[in-house]
């Protein structure tokens, strides 16, 4: 609309749209004449109040705004009117957001102004609609007190900015309508109503545009805006399904709430339900306090005739009590999450453009194709080269850390397989996308399938999958033989990993956007092996060392934004898992800090009871929920995607303040003397906290700013000056490509760069010794000093103020196979307490490292706990053998127990009980998960946590470095097989001898009430219990030792007959059949002398 260089002000609450300084037919207009009503950001049409007046949101420059685009804004947006800035006050009936409480009272639109009882002042007709100033038409009566209609809390146009060109006593503003009666326009003040005041024109010299809102400068930056807003909120049409064909440019009314949906969170926090939630906090609070009464009494009343075993059972007590309180803090805030998969898409792929979904690259690692079968592998590979996201979006590397040419040959394989797999998985949306676990599925696959070309083509797909795996399965059994002379390639070149300690680099692009297409003729994703270079004399840092590779590499050939990295057994189950990460990571207003999305791990091939916990239920469904209302769940290795510029070391975007609000009820220079006074009261802890973060970011300073800026969607902030080229190299390395590649945010390619030269530079980022004199393993990418280099990564970025989020989808975004061979398991349980007593001796250890940054203080409880459980494992094999010990000699680390103390020991029970009652309700986990996962700490506790402890404190202070165990992920010799098979380890022998000890406590303490009689039964009771629990614990264990024909190896059996020797010796020395006072003498009545 023209406005000839004139102000507009207006209001939608009031009905009103007026042209200040307006000439002859100048006129006062509807807003629904002009307008249309009509939000200005989704195009929905404003509602109707219940006062039959049009909705209002910002009752400073009335922006056209519907309820919905409202309440979104104080939801989930910046909380402020999108025109003027001003921030949204809380209208009747709109929920409560952060800030509301700052606000004096609420926006009561009906009684803004009050002006005393309405019907006393009449009619208030407008002549002509015109508008006019003083007594006469305007209609003003004489008697009405100006004091109190017009007073101070009328708003300014100029809105708190004064200009001083205008006096403070003609500023123009908008008297507000007499119930509905008729609008004014009065200047300021209005000083007496019995003297007519002239018009007078607003400053002429003064250009209008410096008003702000209301000037004819904002009719082409609100244009501007709506045409961004078309673009992001335009409907998308999917494929394959039956939505409408929008023809032409406008949408209809029934497309305008898919537009809204498109610009709604694309998920949102469920919070556990109050009724759960808070008897279980309650329920905590009452066991810490029942736990202060326990060592209250125990510490108070000592065993003085046991003292030993009273002290020592005292400081494991006080030990578990501080261990579970690192453990049951951080789930004190337990969330859950809900993804919106149709808002995604509505967002990101609009109709008729190109996707605009973020590229991501996906990382496979693998070692020896002996231990993690190539079949395994390459199923793991077609699941991803499958996936539901844009084939050009994907990328999927392939590291191989042993150099095997089976590795190489089977990828080989798979990538011709994939030309025919992955086309039939998309045309019938099959799930899952491994053909492996797909033809396995005990379904009926013709459920919902009527079409009989789906019946012939999964029967010709299953004969040709067979055909695949007999021919990998023929190279796994050629490679079992290796020649002489090494391995050579089909044209006769040797192999150039022969050597697998001493090779090049290796890469080779399999699949990619000009590679060969699938059988259809459409576009597969890429396709590539990496298999970095290896010398010896070089510390390459296993697998936290290839996967700095794997990064260094996708960044020259693909330099996707966000990165997911999967073990090479764990497949992707659901298709649409990359898509539920976007959800996170691509969400515009919370997704910029969000560093990676972690999903649970899932098993297939455990057996039904899960005897030795491998589904570890109890952590994924509980504990991680609890941290991820926090500040996120910890990293956990495998079923990650993360964000390329988190993984560079740079810290999190710090978060936006909120704009201060603005006052025009205050004299300015009150306003002067207020802001003065909280600069200087924040003066100097402004300084100390500057301070402080700079301190932090000295090793990782932030080089570009990562928040996007209102007008500049897409603009990348230009380097800082002191940060150079030289200090760039020496933080990423000498590769002038890859360090260009960390400054895009957003990823992607430079321009005009042969695939040739790319390649080059590919190879040279893998070589052994790039990474020397860079920060890579110490502040970039996954960090060294561990074998579990998961929880120093995420530890790490949680450190740099990111935050991380758990997603649970409703059909398990990733599956893999667990061992479920005790052995196998123990030696996994001892891998991860190796790397965790590494944690707990370096720097990085979270009880003294990341002061001053972004981790939040129950965070780093939970970080404290994974770091000190393995030393749990000293307290706990000493309390499993206080009970034998007790049997033996007849003492107890308990006195004779009173009243009191039979009270508190029932109230701890009660509380543990019933502590875990609640969280197996709120975290949906079975009585049996939970029960498996107790037996199995105790398990783990005694052997893979002990022997970690004294591995990791030899390697750390003795240099004795132990060697890396690859866990085998295969079994294919009938299901569950692996389960009954005995491997011999050193690991057995500590819960082996518990176990023993125990049970021949038992018998000794059984057998010493019988032999003493009635009144010892009652003392034995607890030291019997105390045995049972130990023994109930280990059962599992017992079970594995037996195998499946319940027959005990020969070589337990002799550790078993040896320890019990030992303890049988030890029983004759204590003569338990012998009473504690000595041998009774009694007169037998015969007189032997006489006879």
């Amino acid at each position: 609309m023209h406005t000839g260089g004139r102000l507009i002000a207006g209001s939608h609450n009031r009905n009103e749209f007026v042209l200040i300084n307006a000439d002859e037919n100048g006129r006062t207009k509807s807003v629904q004449e002009l307008s249309g009503q009509i939000c200005q950001i989704c195009g929905d049409e404003i509602e109707i109040t219940v006062d039959r007046e049009p909705f209002v949101a910002c009752n400073e420059c009335a922006f056209p705004v519907c309820r919905p685009c409202y309440e979104y804004e104080r939801r989930e947006g910046n909380q402020a009117c999108p025109q003027c800035k001003t921030r949204y006050k809380r209208i009747k009936g709109s929920p409560r957001v952060e800030g509301d409480d700052d606000e004096d009272d609420i926006d009561d639109l009906d009684n803004e102004f009050d002006y005393g009882d309405p019907d006393a002042l009449g009619p208030h007709p407008m002549s002509d609609g015109r508008l006019h100033t003083g007594r006469g038409s305007s209609g003003i009566p004489a008697n009405l007190d100006h004091e109190s209609s017009l007073n101070s809390e009328i708003p300014l146009l100029t809105y708190g900015e004064e200009d001083s060109e205008i006096s403070s006593d003609r500023h123009a503003l908008i008297v507000p309508p007499y119930m509905n009666h008729g609008n004014r326009v009065h200047p300021m003040p209005y000083n007496d109503p019995s003297i007519p005041l002239q018009p007078r024109p607003l400053a002429p010299n003064k250009d209008l545009a410096v008003y702000g809102y209301g000037s004819v400068r904002w009719k082409d930056r609100m244009e501007d805006w709506k045409k961004r807003q078309g673009e992001k909120l335009q409907v998308v049409k999917h494929e394959g399904h039956d939505g409408g064909n929008f023809g032409g440019d406008d949408l209809d009314d029934s497309d305008l709430p898919m537009m809204d949906e498109g610009r709604q969170p694309l998920s949102r926090k469920c919070p556990i339900p109050s009724s759960k939630i808070n008897p279980y906090r309650m329920i905590i609070i009452m066991r810490l306090v029942i736990l202060g009464l326990f060592f209250h009494y125990r510490i108070l009343h000592p065993v003085h005739d046991a003292y030993a075993l009273w002290l020592t059972s005292v400081i494991c007590e006080i030990w578990f009590a501080v261990s579970w309180i690192m453990d049951q803090f951080p789930k004190w805030y337990p969330i859950e999450r809900e993804t919106y998969l149709d808002r995604l898409s509505l967002r990101y792929e609009k109709e008729g453009k190109p996707s605009e979904l973020s590229s991501v690259d996906i990382f496979v690692s693998t070692v020896d194709p002996m231990k993690e079968p190539p079949l395994i592998t390459a199923n793991t590979v077609l699941s991803i080269l499958a996936v539901d996201y844009p084939v050009d979006k994907v990328a999927c590397y392939v590291s191989d850390d042993g150099a095997a040419m089976l590795t190489f040959e089977a990828l080989s394989e798979t990538s011709e397989f994939a030309r025919k797999w992955v086309p039939f998985c998309k045309k019938y949306n099959i799930e899952p996308r491994a053909p492996e676990w797909y033809f396995n599925l005990k379904i009926d696959y013709l459920k919902n399938k009527v079409h009989q070309a789906f019946v012939r083509e999964r029967r010709a797909m299953k004969r040709e999958y067979e055909e695949f795996k007999v021919r990998i399965n023929s190279l796994v059994a050629t490679a079992q033989k290796v020649p002489e002379d090494g391995w050579t390639m089909q044209d006769g070149t040797p192999w150039p990993g022969n050597i697998v300690r001493d090779h090049p680099g290796m890469i080779q692009v399999f699949l990619g956007q000009d590679g060969v297409p699938d059988v259809e003729g459409n576009e597969l994703p890429r396709l590539i092996y990496v298999s970095r270079e290896k010398r010896p004399g070089f510390d390459h840092h296993k697998k936290a060392g290839a996967m700095n590779s794997l990064v260094r590499v996708s960044a020259i050939l693909s330099n996707a934004p966000y990165l997911l990295n999967v073990d090479c057994d764990h497949y992707i189950n659901n298709s649409k898992a990359l898509r539920e990460a976007m959800c996170f990571m691509m969400d515009p207003q919370s997704g910029k800090k969000v560093c990676y999305v972690q999903f649970p791990q899932r098993f297939d091939g455990i057996d039904r009871h899960d005897r030795y916990s491998n589904r570890n239920v109890v952590f994924f469904d509980i504990n991680m929920k609890g941290l991820d209302g926090l500040q996120g769940p910890i990293y956990v290795g495998t079923g990650c995607v993360f964000r390329r510029q988190a993984l560079y070391g740079y810290d999190a975007p710090a978060k936006k303040k909120r704009p201060s609000k603005t006052c025009n009820c205050w004299p300015k220079w009150c306003c002067c003397l207020w802001c003065c006074g909280n600069r200087k009261k924040n003066n100097g802890k402004s300084k100390t906290k500057t301070k402080k973060k700079v301190k932090l970011g000295d090793a990782s300073k932030q080089i570009h700013a990562l928040e996007n800026i209102e007008g500049t969607e897409g603009v990348k902030e230009e380097s800082s000056p002191d940060l150079n080229q030289m200090k760039l190299e020496k933080r990423f390395g000498q590769s002038p490509v890859f360090v260009a590649s960390t400054l895009l945010e957003n990823g992607g390619l430079p321009p005009n760069v042969s695939h040739l030269s790319l390649l080059k530079e590919a190879i040279q980022v893998i070589s052994c010794g790039y990474e020397d004199k860079t920060e890579w393993g110490k502040e970039v990418g996954w960090i060294y000093g561990s074998v579990t280099e998961d929880i120093l990564t995420g530890f790490k970025m949680h450190c740099h103020g990111w935050r991380s989020v758990y997603c649970i989808p409703k059909r398990p975004a990733f599956k893999g196979s667990a061992p479920i061979n005790l052995s196998d398991r123990l030696n996994q349980v001892l891998r991860w307490a190796l790397g965790s007593v590494e944690i707990f001796l370096s720097r990085h250890c979270p009880i003294w490292y990341g002061y001053g940054g972004g981790l939040n203080w129950l965070e780093r409880f939970s970080y404290i706990n994974s770091v000190i459980y393995p030393w749990t494992s000293l307290p706990l094999l000493v309390y499993c053998t206080l009970p034998a010990i007790c049997l033996l000699t007849g003492k107890f680390i308990v006195p004779e127990i009173s009243n009191y103390a039979s009270v508190i020991f029932m109230a701890l029970f009660i509380s543990i009980a019933a502590t875990s009652i609640l969280e197996m309700q709120w975290g949906r986990v079975g009585i049996d998960d939970w029960w498996r996962n107790e037996q199995f700490w105790v398990i783990g506790g005694v052997s893979s946590h002990l022997f970690a402890l004294f591995q990791g404190l030899l390697k750390v202070l003795a240099g004795v470095d132990t060697n890396f165990t690859v866990t085998s992920k295969a079994a294919d010799d009938g299901e569950f097989s692996e389960l009954y098979v005995f491997k011999w380890t050193s690991l057995l022998i500590p819960p082996t001898t518990l176990l023993i000890i125990n049970i021949v406590g038992v018998v000794v303490g059984v057998s010493d009430a019988i032999n003493n009689g009635y009144d010892s039964w009652g003392p034995l009771f607890g030291r019997l219990f105390f045995a049972l629990w130990v023994i109930i614990h280990l059962y599992p264990f017992l079970k594995g030792l037996l195998g499946k024909q319940d027959r005990m190896p020969t070589i337990v059996l002799v550790w078993s007959i040896l320890l019990a020797s030992i303890l049988t010796l030890m029983w004759v020395r204590i003569n338990p059949f012998v009473s504690r006072d000595g041998p009774v003498l009694e007169i037998c009545g015969l007189n032997c002398e006489e006879s």
